[in-house]
């Protein structure tokens, strides 16, 4: 798998599909992009969402479709794109991190 691309043409998720034609190079969860994550020395930018979000449709039009922005994303992590609907057991895990550091998310 080529990782320095979007991969999110071959999801099935409506909320990854929305994602991508991103300049970003948006990975799935897997332990293939984690295992190069590792091997990259790159830590993981994780966007969790689903389709009908409208902040995540913001974040999307503000940031992920910012060419200047997905080059410094692609140059300095490796970027996961997870639909909170077909992962809820991430979406907890990491909403439960963001809710401790921050006592609050959304």
């Amino acid at each position: 798998m080529n990782f320095q691309q979007n991969n999110l043409k071959s999801a099935t998720s409506p909320y990854l599909k929305q994602h991508e034609n991103n300049p970003v190079w948006w990975q799935s969860w897997s332990d293939e992009v984690l295992a190069y994550a590792q091997e990259m020395n790159k830590p993981l930018l994780i966007s969790i969402g689903y389709s009908a979000c409208h902040w995540c449709h913001v974040m999307e039009h503000q940031s992920f479709e910012n060419d200047e922005v997905a080059e410094i994303m692609n140059e300095h992590f490796v970027c996961i794109k997870i639909d909170r609907e077909e992962r809820p057991d991430l979406d907890v895990l990491y909403m439960n991190v963001v809710q401790i550091i921050h006592q609050s998310g959304g």
